[in-house]
């Protein structure tokens, strides 16, 4: 069960590394491939919200004892994708929504101005600092998935060397088994032959009292006629 929430988990991750890159690109694009890659990124936020899902029902099927860490994990993460859509949001409304012709006709001929510059530096440098947040963001996440996959290989191995000795010892078991079952056999044929010669014995002890009554008798039975 683990197996599967953290194949999600580095699905999750590397879904919303995607979308921190596309969402950076989404400024510098013409207005065509800016309504494209909205629509892009809207589809990718849709998966991932889903991916949450998904993950969230593996959790409630964890054993209760092993749960805490796998929660605390996907706190994390709805934490993660709701900043990740309020920046979709905050950059849909300041620089997606409007069309170049709009934003043209809003800074008119004061956009050559130098005050004008001076803001949209501003701007430029705070959208910037921003996607350098969301790309270290998505680059821990990342990171954490590999070292979640390298754990989970090292869990793998640990579990493979165990059942390789649990089989050596059932084959161990069932060999020591073998040997009794033959010890037994043989036990048990001795015993047969001497239970067979005990009574062979006893056979022979009866016939021969009988041949010793049977001469004592005609002994008798002579010495009494003679007299």
């Amino acid at each position: 069960m683990s197996s599967d929430f953290e194949g999600y988990e580095q699905d999750f991750a590397v879904l919303t590394a995607e979308i921190t890159s596309k969402i950076s690109r989404v400024p510098r694009l013409p207005p065509d491939e800016k309504k494209q890659m909205v629509a892009n990124v809207e589809k990718q936020l849709e998966e991932a919200r889903e991916l949450l899902e998904q993950m969230d029902l593996e959790v409630r099927e964890i054993p209760p004892q092993s749960r805490g860490m796998y929660s605390n994990r996907m706190r994390s993460y709805k934490q993660e994708m709701g900043k990740l859509e309020t920046d979709f949001k905050a950059e849909k409304r300041s620089r997606i929504a409007y069309s170049d012709e709009v934003r043209n006709e809003l800074l008119g001929d004061a956009g050559n101005s130098s005050e004008n510059q001076l803001i949209k530096l501003r701007e430029e440098r705070a959208h910037l600092l921003d996607n350098t947040e969301r790309l270290e963001r998505s680059s821990r996440r990342l990171e954490a998935g590999y070292q979640i996959a390298v754990e989970t290989e090292q869990i793998g191995q640990e579990m493979l060397e165990n059942l390789s000795h649990d089989r050596e010892k059932i084959q161990r078991a069932r060999e020591r088994l073998r040997e009794t079952d033959a010890n037994l056999g043989k036990s048990s044929r001795i015993l047969t032959g001497m239970l067979r010669r005990i009574i062979q014995n006893r056979i022979l002890l009866v016939i021969l009292g009988i041949v010793v009554v049977i001469t004592i008798l005609t002994a008798i039975t002579f010495f009494v006629r003679g007299h």
